[in-house]
């Protein structure tokens, strides 16, 4: 079976939203009940979701190229998913340093720094959470109109743009890229 970039995108995207979530509430319950092996089950489980942003990164050019020319798909939309991606790849790798940090610590014996490091895991994951989360909704409005906010809308469709003035339309060409 072949993917294309789109395809490959759709599949791989909801991994990290999903796996940080996941991994973060496993993390705190570890925290909140003190047990090691549930601490250290939710780092390993975001260093892993960390991870798997990076095929949903990388695919997400490719799915671009697939769908940019589409009837109704704002290249604006795009861009601000793109930078959105961009960021919230940072603020995982971060997120994931960190945690498997913290799993090495405790293969160390570092008991205090490895407390530290599973605890800045913790807020990692939440600020993740949100920067993901933030991300996946800025994607879902490329193509699923019927989610974005009144007066959002594709400029290329002849819709005005969210930055368009008041009893404005955009002209051809006369968008953000």
């Amino acid at each position: 079976m072949n993917f294309n970039g789109a395809q490959l995108h759709l599949l791989t995207n909801h991994l990290p939203v999903v796996g940080s979530l996941f991994a973060t509430l496993v993390l705190l319950s570890g925290l909140l009940l003190k047990n090691s092996s549930v601490r250290r089950t939710g780092l390993a489980l975001l260093a892993f979701a960390a991870l798997t942003t990076l095929p949903a990164y990388f695919s997400g050019e490719p799915a671009e190229e697939k769908i940019e020319d589409l009837p109704g798909v704002s290249e604006s939309l795009i861009h601000d998913h793109e930078e959105a991606a961009e960021a919230t790849l940072v603020v995982l790798a971060l997120t994931g340093v960190v945690a498997a940090g913290g799993l090495a610590l405790g293969r160390m014996r570092r008991e205090s720094l490895e407390s530290k490091a599973q605890w800045a895991s913790l807020a990692l994951g939440v600020v993740s959470a949100g920067f993901l989360a933030n991300t996946a909704h800025l994607g879902g409005f490329i193509r699923h109109p019927e989610i974005r906010p009144a007066g959002l809308a594709s400029s290329e469709a002849g819709v005005p743009h969210e930055n368009a003035k008041a009893g404005e339309g955009n002209e051809e060409g006369d968008h953000d890229e």
